[in-house]
């Protein structure tokens, strides 16, 4: 199985009745004819990733810590346009999914840092082939910057 068809795996298989009468048949035999490609459906653990970190701001998240430990201020101004609540939110939800780890320092003063725990790095190869793959075929492959469309690759530190 190529690259390209592992991401995809038949889940709805005809099911083909015991007795079949032969109008049935005829349009049965009819429809295979007409027909001479199987249904296919996206893998569903592809579903779910995309799922997940389609979510909006997910990704970004992660692509924004790839560069190391960040607290949440630091986080809210890396991530152009979201709300606090809304990352707070976000990074509660990549936390529970395990792909981000929160360390509190007691202080003082209290601090707060997410970094990405080891399944979050284990993202980071993918991150960047989307990113590639992006600057490549999406309008506005080369505006430069953190995270807008083009900007570094999860992990590349921005230029100085």
């Amino acid at each position: 199985m190529d690259s390209r068809s592992a991401a995809f795996e038949r889940i709805d298989a005809p099911v083909a009745p015991a007795v079949a009468s032969a109008p049935a048949a005829a349009s049965a035999a009819s429809a295979a004819v007409a027909s001479p490609h199987e249904p296919r459906a996206c893998d569903g653990a592809l579903v779910r990733a995309f799922g997940f970190l389609g979510k909006r701001w997910n990704g970004v998240i992660l692509g924004t810590l790839a560069g190391g430990p960040m607290g949440f201020s630091e986080l809210r101004r890396g991530v152009n346009g979201i709300s606090d609540s809304v990352l707070a939110e976000r990074l509660s939800e990549l936390a529970g999914a395990g792909l981000i780890s929160r360390a509190v320092d007691a202080g003082p003063p209290v601090t707060v840092a997410y970094r990405l725990a080891a399944s979050g790095e284990a993202l980071l190869p993918a991150m960047q082939a989307l990113t590639m793959w992006a600057r490549e075929n999406l309008p506005g492959g080369n505006v430069p910057g953190g995270n807008v469309p083009g900007g570094n690759l999860p992990g590349e530190n921005p230029p100085a």
